[in-house]
């Protein structure tokens, strides 16, 4: 297993604000637990969503699993090291990306910036530059090389931050919003990058991310997390079978069909259109096309599913359990 977390814990001091004389001389304390008894476990080349809403405690279970903190209770295993325990060995399995917390120098080139990171994870300089001949082309960025990295769009800084992360062939990416803040055509390249480094590479993707395309575009599994604790580990494949099976199907017909009886669930009708709501693993699409093909001339269908963002959003206010 490349990553293994076993009821993890993480508790923080938090000073209480008082008035006085009194809170300089003796504060008050409260434990604030922001991560509460956390197992899961992620295999070779999979690519899994760590999702929940603000404040849920996903930044500090990356800042765990990456070494950065120190957990109060619990075991983690990554790439075979305590994150903590085994920090510097760790950093040459893993590459992470933060948001736009940048691991490029703005005032160097591209290439420079590259070469300064490949030394600093001790690649010789054939190394480094047989990498970055590598990620360039693999990542559509050698016009770029040569640009100092402030002067680069966001688009493309995030593009070269995600080549930076592979940059010594880690096993495992941490990405916290790689998409934020991009227009669509960015967001699609990025998402083109991420699936081609698990699919081609079989490189471990950790990925948080309030894009639900993200999610869906990328992810085979989404682990939730809420207050803590993780409430949901599913594949997307599981969730999609469950409530993305339950579809509104509408059809517009060439005459008016206000009076006429339905065997089906009726959620409205008016004049020529009808809307269903249909349970696609009890009920065959095509059985209900040819029922209501049969009642008189359709003239349009719309098929719609339940969002994954909708989907998620009630996960989160655990109105569904998984």
């Amino acid at each position: 297993m490349l990553i293994s977390v076993q009821n993890l814990n993480k508790e923080f001091k938090l000073k209480v604000k008082q008035k006085g004389i009194k809170a300089f001389f003796k504060p008050v304390y409260i434990n604030i637990k922001a991560v509460k008894d956390v197992s899961f476990e992620i295999e070779k080349g999979e690519v899994v969503a760590f999702i929940g809403p603000n404040g849920a405690g996903k930044s500090t279970t990356i800042k765990m699993l990456t070494g950065i903190i120190q957990p109060t209770s619990g075991s983690i295993s990554v790439s075979g090291f305590n994150p903590c325990e085994g920090r510097k060995k760790l950093a040459y399995e893993i590459g992470c990306m933060f948001g736009q917390k940048s691991q490029l120098y703005l005032h160097l080139s591209v290439i420079d910036s590259f070469r300064l990171l490949g030394s600093i994870y001790d690649m010789d300089k054939m190394k480094i530059q047989s990498r970055i001949s590598y990620v360039a082309k693999l990542f559509k960025i050698e016009h770029l090389l040569e640009l100092t990295v402030r002067k680069l769009s966001l688009g493309q800084r995030m593009i070269c931050e995600i080549a930076a992360c592979i940059l010594h062939e880690p096993k495992i990416i941490f990405l916290d919003e790689p998409t934020i803040g991009l227009d669509i055509i960015a967001k699609l390249r990025i998402r083109e990058i991420i699936s081609m480094l698990s699919k081609e590479q079989k490189t471990t993707i950790f990925l948080t991310s309030h894009d639900v395309g993200d999610v869906e575009a990328l992810c085979n599994r989404i682990i939730v997390i809420n207050e803590g604790m993780v409430i949901t580990d599913s594949s997307i494949e599981d969730i999609r079978n469950k409530y993305l099976s339950k579809k509104l199907i509408t059809m517009y017909y060439d005459q008016d069909i206000t009076n006429l009886k339905f065997n089906y669930d009726v959620v409205s009708r008016k004049e020529n259109q009808v809307i269903i709501a249909v349970d696609t693993t009890k009920e065959k699409v095509g059985d209900i096309l040819s029922y209501f093909t049969s009642v008189g001339s359709i003239a349009d269908i719309q098929i719609e599913s339940t969002p994954l963002e909708d989907v998620i959003r009630k996960i989160y206010e655990k109105r569904y359990d998984l």
